[in-house]
């Protein structure tokens, strides 16, 4: 009894981690993608402008990411993407990462700040 307990305890284990492993290459895959944006269609969204290449991007990006899977209120905005640097003057840029929310606005990687921004 006990060996098929571990037995399956086992394949657990090791489908949970293929799943997490699975979970975050995906995640890295979405933050390269070099979408372009048009703004107008999501006017009351979250907007998170970011380059894949940013240290500080990359260490906020799986958060803001799982987040939005349930939320759905952030629209991405790889500023590595050469059409999507129009944004850079529209919306004032100066760093990234950077959060916009109708008037709010935030640059940086404190938690407590972009759950401000985004919502719980």
């Amino acid at each position: 009894m006990i060996k098929k307990v571990s037995k399956a305890l086992a394949v657990i284990v090791v489908i949970l981690a293929v799943l997490g492993f699975a979970g975050h290459s995906y995640v890295n895959h979405v933050e390269k993608e070099k979408t372009v944006v048009t703004l107008a269609k999501h006017p009351k969204k979250v907007l998170f402008f970011y380059r894949d290449d940013c240290p500080d991007c990359q260490a906020i990006f799986h958060r803001i990411y799982w987040h939005n899977v349930i939320s759905r209120n952030i629209i991405f905005i790889n500023m590595n993407q050469p059409k999507n640097q129009h944004y850079i003057q529209k919306y004032q840029l100066t760093s990234v990462p950077t959060l916009i929310h109708g008037k709010q606005r935030y640059s940086g990687t404190n938690q407590q700040r972009i759950k401000q921004i985004v919502g719980d």
